[in-house]
């Protein structure tokens, strides 16, 4: 129900600290463009060596939210299991009901802190 119920998809205010924070990263983003580069180059190396490796990644090229095709379910799962216990990174696996049957994957979202 959570995941596709009308009442619980986008009925929720903005917090007021995420405004804060929203308008300082504004601020910062206004300051210098350095992490708009190491987010636009670590998107660039993700999904290019992704894809060189015979991964499935879609969207647009330059968008930092890189959804990793899998299929199957189990494996979208376990794949996040095994990301975040043996690798520290934190990855969210889809599958359905969220996600149309068979077309399971890992959400990766790049950060410009990552190294």
């Amino acid at each position: 129900m959570k995941n596709k119920a009308r009442t619980y998809l986008f009925s929720n205010s903005i917090a007021p600290a995420i405004v804060g924070a929203s308008l300082e990263a504004y601020k910062m983003l206004a300051e210098s463009q350095d992490l708009i580069n190491n987010l636009k180059r670590n998107t660039r190396i993700f999904r290019t060596e992704m894809k060189a490796l015979g991964f499935r990644i879609s969207g647009h090229d330059e968008s930092p939210i890189a959804p990793v095709w899998l299929g199957d379910a189990r494996i979208a799962t376990k794949m996040s299991e095994i990301m975040m216990q043996k690798h520290n990174i934190f990855v969210i696996g889809f599958s359905y009901p969220v996600v149309p049957k068979d077309q399971a994957r890992i959400r990766v979202q790049l950060s410009a802190a990552h190294t």
